[in-house]
């Protein structure tokens, strides 16, 4: 760890969808916490829910995270998960952002414009360590699930217990059909 018990704690933050958490978002939280003390965990658009790219509410997606990192022994006390509604406001993003969290001092991200916001706000910003994006992401898991394929080995056994609790993946179906209209 980087910190001590005498010196300020290195906390960083990670901000995501998470829709649904999959292997490389706790491959990617593993790996951080290699570099800090504790890592706060964004579930971001957590307002929106049931949508077909957004179809997990920011609860479902917290139980899969703290349940996952609970199934990989990663102690409860290095680690934060709050959930972060959009304010489509970029200039007062990061002040939204702390006002949420508790202090950090790096920001992980690939995102552009999240790279950005926080750089000219003095944050030091680190790319995130690299996993296998074209198989490890929340498109391709829903993809999958749409498609009736083998989904849940990418994903965290705790992703796919939330998803049979909520019957997620009928719930997933059921926003893929297209609305008929009445003529």
């Amino acid at each position: 760890m980087i910190g001590s018990d005498c010196m300020e704690k290195v906390r960083g933050i990670l901000i995501g969808r998470m829709q649904p958490v999959h292997n490389g978002h706790v491959q990617v939280i593993s790996r951080i916490l290699e570099e800090v003390d504790e890592i706060i965990i964004g579930i971001g658009s957590a307002q929106i829910s049931h949508e077909l790219k957004d179809p997990f509410t920011a609860g479902e997606r917290v139980v899969m995270m703290s349940q996952a990192l609970s199934d990989m022994g990663v102690d409860s006390s290095r680690y934060y998960i709050i959930p972060m509604q959009d304010i489509n406001f970029n200039a007062v993003w990061v002040s939204h952002v702390k006002m949420l969290t508790p202090p950090f001092s790096i920001v992980y991200s690939g995102n552009p414009l999240v790279k950005q916001l926080f750089s000219e706000e003095g944050f030091e910003v680190r790319q995130p360590p690299l996993y296998d994006r074209l198989h490890l992401s929340g498109s391709e898991v829903r993809r999958r699930i749409l498609n009736d394929e083998d989904w849940k080995e990418l994903v965290p056994q705790a992703t796919v217990d939330l998803l049979r609790e909520i019957n997620g993946v009928e719930r997933l179906r059921n926003l893929s059909v297209k609305e008929i209209s009445d003529i």
